[in-house]
């Protein structure tokens, strides 16, 4: 359903706009509208031009809360709008002094894990780095060379060069240590050992000194930063915790505050000179909280409120708020996919719900599999509430139902008894056709019922538009549900064996409606008394409506066939159930369970998607196309409604 509007127009002086949001309509749901362009034809008139000063706070207050550890009950706290600002700043403060600190000991804690990881190739070397690499006259470089060039530096360099190279650590790549030479030769000896891919390293001084004591050092010193950095984490914590229902409280205030600055954006403001200043707000609330909003506000001096209905012209369609029973409303989505309704269309929520349901149960028959959708879908939906999985769920329960009507329990088609027929073979005599399986019977049957229906629906938001062609002239139209409902009757007259009635239908019937869906154009603008009739040339006319005719025509026989799915899925179902116990060796009396098991799993899955889509398919294409557009506007309350 879809819940009826009211256009309210709220004003008052212009310093008072804070305590009517704070105090009024923060209690209820509005879908606030510009003000200015709702009233633009009204003279001074200007916007309520300021910038929200608390948007700063909020954003600081929200990144405070995320540091809070979740709690699901808290014993709610009593804040001002003042301490609330002053609370923030102050922990901002705070957090920003240790959060420096922190800072800090983690750029320390990365030098020193810096040094020990450059260390670590020389951790084994007995000799003071500080005197190798302050030797008078022999220059000393620390640094790694490729494993690959190693066997080459040992055959030309030591064979050539008065250097000598020191081993210390070797991995699957490379092989550090460090070289001594003449420092009258550093410069020329380590040209030779760049062009050996030696890669020097700089030692800082606070490697310098025996490797070992160096990095126990070290080690003791990150060793305290790490415990300085829980310290610290444990600080902020501890400060964040001790202030959390305070920190929580101001949050939402600062939130409350901001929400109702913003509510200026869409404000107008009077501009005469000399007088009081005033705001007007404009927007839409629905019809039971727009009346209890009137006596809310009834003893209030300083607020004025004028309310209009929304089937008035004036103020442009209203937005579409649906209001449907929980076990429906999960279909929403459906709705929601293919687009809202307006607001003077019907609302086809429960009609989807129902529909959906149905066909999906007959296209996947099986009391087994079905029980196992609905248990799962009931489930997710329980802990995680996505609608999808309470869509799945109910369509779930209605699968059990035919799978207990087709007989059908996880395949096996000799457990229970059918208490209607086997879709695979029940058959039906059909006069002028012979055999056909009965399930096609069925579910042409059901097409026709569905398409009559939305044509009902059809004429009904016709009459809610005041749409003179929606209601008579179109194919969806009476003259369209006069032709169907004919073409509906001939069939039954000529099945049940009453060939004579069915052919005067036939010829009274038929020829009238079709004749004015052709002419629905010129009819509707004669009705309506516009002019001309027929624009355009009369033959071209008659020729192009003609071809729109015969479309109209192939329209209704296919979308009459569509529904011979519904059959077609409800059979393969059962046979792919069939080739699955095959598979398992059931007919040889000691099937493999684990097949069966796997082969359920499979077929659910796969199969059970697969008919969601196309009974998606059949909602949308071969009965929303008939009676809805989909072109309303969504109902997005600008205030979070508060208790």
């Amino acid at each position: 359903m879809i819940e009826k509007m009211e256009f309210i127009s709220i004003t008052g002086p212009k310093a008072d706009i804070d305590r009517v949001v704070d105090q009024y309509l923060s209690r209820y749901e509005i879908h606030l509208e510009n003000a200015l362009a709702e009233l633009n034809t009204v003279q001074n008139l200007s916007p309520y031009l300021q910038i929200n000063p608390y948007k700063p706070l909020l954003s600081r207050a929200e990144e405070l809360e995320a540091l809070l550890e979740p709690r699901d009950t808290e014993e709610a706290a009593s804040i001002s709008l003042e301490d609330a600002a002053a609370l923030v700043e102050e922990l901002d403060q705070k957090l920003s002094g240790l959060d420096a600190d922190k800072k800090s000991l983690d750029e320390q804690l990365h030098r020193t894990e810096e040094l020990l990881q450059k260390l670590e190739p020389f951790g084994h070397l007995e000799y003071d780095i500080s005197t190798l690499l302050n030797f008078r006259f022999v220059y000393c470089q620390f640094g790694k060379i490729p494993k690959e060039y190693y066997s080459k530096f040992e055959t030309y360099v030591y064979d050539n060069m008065d250097t000598l190279f020191y081993r210390c650590y070797a991995d699957d790549h490379y092989i550090w240590g460090f070289y001594f030479c003449p420092r009258v030769q550093a410069d020329r000896i380590s040209a030779v050992y760049a062009s050996m891919h030696f890669e020097q390293m700089d030692i800082p001084q606070e490697l310098w000194g025996l490797p070992e004591q160096v990095r126990r050092k070290l080690t003791v010193q990150q060793k305290d930063l790490r415990e300085s950095l829980v310290t610290a984490d444990g600080q902020m914590r501890e400060l964040i915790e001790s202030h959390s229902a305070r920190l929580r409280a101001a949050r939402k205030k600062l939130a409350a505050q901001s929400r109702n600055f913003d509510v200026r954006k869409l404000a107008a403001c009077t501009r005469q000179k000399d007088r009081e200043v005033f705001y007007i707000l404009c927007g839409w609330m629905s019809r039971q909280d727009a009346q209890s909003f009137q006596r809310d506000i009834a003893e209030d001096p300083s607020l004025y409120c004028f309310v209009e209905s929304g089937d008035s012209q004036g103020h442009g369609e209203p937005p579409t708020k649906l209001k449907n029973p929980k076990v429906f409303k999960p279909f929403e989505m459906f709705v929601r996919m293919y687009g809202l309704p307006s607001y003077h269309e019907m609302d086809p929520t429960i009609f989807v719900a129902l529909t959906y349901i149905v066909i999906f149960g007959a296209m996947f028959g099986d009391a087994g599999q079905g029980l196992c959708l609905a248990v799962g879908g009931f489930l997710l939906y329980h802990f995680k509430k996505i609608d999808l999985a309470a869509i799945i769920g109910t369509a779930g329960i209605c699968s059990t139902i035919f799978g207990l009507l087709f007989g059908s329990i996880f395949g096996f088609e000799d457990v229970i008894p059918a208490l209607w027929l086997r879709p695979t073979t029940a058959m039906a005599d059909v006069p002028f056709l012979g055999k056909l399986n009965t399930v096609f019977v069925v579910a042409i049957g059901f097409g026709m019922f569905l398409i009559l229906l939305t044509m009902i629906f059809h004429i009904v938001n016709g009459i809610r538009n005041h749409d003179v062609e929606n209601i008579w002239f179109d194919q969806n139209a009476v003259a369209g549900l006069v032709f169907y409902g004919s073409l509906v009757a001939v069939i039954l007259l000529f099945s049940s064996g009453h060939a004579l009635p069915a052919t005067v239908v036939l010829v009274v019937m038929f020829g009238v409606p079709l004749l004015i869906i052709m002419l629905k154009e010129p009819l509707t603008r004669f009705v309506t008394k516009q002019s001309p009739a027929i624009e355009g040339g009369k033959a071209m006319f008659f020729v192009q409506s003609f071809f729109e005719l015969f479309e109209v025509m192939l329209s209704y026989l296919s979308n009459t066939l569509s529904f011979i799915r519904i059959g077609a899925f409800a059979i393969s179902h059962a046979s792919m159930m069939e080739v699955v116990l095959m598979l398992a060796g059931a007919e040889a009396g000691t099937p493999n369970w684990l097949v069966i098991i796997l082969g359920n799993i499979f077929v659910t899955g796969m199969e059970g998607l697969i008919v969601g889509i196309q009974v998606l398919r059949l909602e949308y294409y071969e009965m929303f196309s008939r009676f809805y557009n989909g072109g309303g506007k969504p109902f997005k309350p600008f205030l979070k409604k508060e208790n």
